[in-house]
């Protein structure tokens, strides 16, 4: 054999194995090919309580909210924590293969001809937060078809860990799945990188994570992702939905003068971005924001960026009344706990709407050498209720408009839930902000 054909050879034999190890690491980060939850039948005739329900809201890889009837639950809806398993995160602290271990349950229910719930004995049992119910979710892809124990299927690809997984009917059966998964180096098992999963040195979370552990994540490098709602003063609102609370949390981000170009163009109105940036308590203005933000035209892929998400968003102006805004709680749920927040301190930074405002009186900053020289702060009734709007300096015509515009009107608002001087408040930017009836 000549020189060249040895050279090609050797170059033959490289490609062969760079194609095998791609193949290896494919199913590595693949689906099991053992079917062990193809394995488990569903016995109809069993002593076990079971529902045939529809999807109301997805929240994690082991969370979904289901539609029940009256008699299973008198809200008519089944908060559903499944058995067994425990996949990795995405509602707070987000975790790698959260994302996928979601994105897989709801694939499988979306789909699914037929979801079917099932409890553990003969009655339905609540979990530690005494919310949540604990069940064994199963589905069928078609009229023709078994069903399929969901369960068990993130076990067995390696999209859960275990969560009691032994000691219930179907403890053989996960823990044979678990042990396949371990056993072909699936996903939380793989050893490898997750790819929907960013490793910088930024703690991934939601803003709802954020918001609710302030003083903890305080000095500390966090990312998030987030619809920017307003841009304003060298400073941007980001809200993200949160479907656990079925309400929006938001944060404002300050970019301060660092950003040009590309990195400006991310923080458009609209659109989706994830922020990446040092949590910090603003004295000044008595509020929490986040700073320090990067961008790297060079390395735009950079963990350290903030980069695009998606386009061709709005601000939700969740619609509420000055009941919720003024005494409403909000009550958030960990695995084993949760906690009650007040309905403002929880929805600062988000964008909202309150209808029916009668202006009782308003105040105009007269200050000439301050910067919010002809802002307006409008005192409003609702009911008994009183709460307050403070505007930004607001335009109309090339003129600045007076506070004769407002009183004694009676105003719809869309704006930004603030906070100023020991009282929340709805911030409004723009004239349109503010319809008058």
């Amino acid at each position: 054999m000549n020189f060249i054909s040895m050279k090609k050879l050797s170059k033959f034999l490289s490609f062969l194995l760079i194609l095998l190890a791609a193949i290896f690491m494919v199913a590595a980060m693949g689906e099991s090919k053992a079917d062990i939850a193809g394995q488990v039948v569903l016995n109809l005739n069993s002593e076990t309580v079971k529902q045939e329900v529809t999807v109301k809201t997805f929240i994690d890889g082991d969370t979904t909210h289901f539609f029940v009837p009256e008699s299973v639950n008198e809200t008519g809806v089944l908060k559903a924590r499944y058995l067994a398993v425990n996949t990795p995160e995405i509602t707070g602290k987000i975790e790698e293969y959260g994302k996928k271990a979601a994105d897989f349950t709801r694939e499988r229910l979306s789909g699914a001809y037929s979801i079917l719930i099932e409890s553990d004995n003969g009655a339905w049992n609540k979990d530690s937060t005494g919310d949540r119910y604990l069940v064994w979710v199963w589905y069928k892809e078609s009229a023709n078809s078994p069903y399929r124990n969901l369960n068990i299927e993130l076990l067995e690809n390696g999209l859960a860990i275990a969560n009691s997984s032994a000691n219930n009917r179907y403890g053989d059966y996960c823990m044979t799945a678990i042990s396949s998964a371990k056993e072909d180096k699936l996903n939380v098992y793989s050893g490898q990188k997750d790819p929907d999963f960013y490793y910088g040195d930024a703690i991934e979370l939601t803003i709802k994570e954020l918001r609710t552990n302030l003083e903890f994540y305080n000095g500390k490098k966090v990312a998030f992702n987030g619809v920017i709602t307003i841009n304003n003063a060298n400073a941007v609102y980001v809200e993200q939905y949160d479907a656990e609370t079925d309400m929006f949390f938001g944060m404002s981000v300050y970019y301060g003068y660092g950003l040009s170009g590309k990195g400006l163009e991310i923080l458009r109105v609209g659109n989706e971005a994830r922020i990446v940036g040092t949590v910090q308590y603003y004295e000044a203005g008595g509020t929490w924001q986040v700073s320090g933000l990067n961008y790297r035209t060079m390395k735009p892929k950079d963990p350290g960026n903030i980069q695009l998400v998606s386009e061709g968003h709005a601000p939700a102006y969740t619609l509420i009344d000055a009941e919720t805004f003024l005494r409403g709680k909000v009550t958030v749920r960990g695995e084993e706990t949760e906690s009650v927040f007040d309905f403002a301190p929880m929805a600062i930074g988000t964008s909202v709407e309150i209808k029916n405002l009668f202006v009782e009186s308003v105040y105009t900053t007269l200050d000439e050498d301050s910067s919010s020289y002809g802002a307006m702060t409008l005192t409003c009734k609702a009911g008994n209720d009183i709460l307050q709007v403070r505007t930004t300096v607001l335009m109309e015509n090339g003129e600045r408009i007076t506070e004769e515009k407002y009183l004694g009107k009676m105003i719809d608002v869309k704006g930004i839930v603030d906070y100023y001087e020991g009282a929340h408040q709805i911030k409004v930017f723009m004239p349109n902000q503010i319809l008058i009836h």
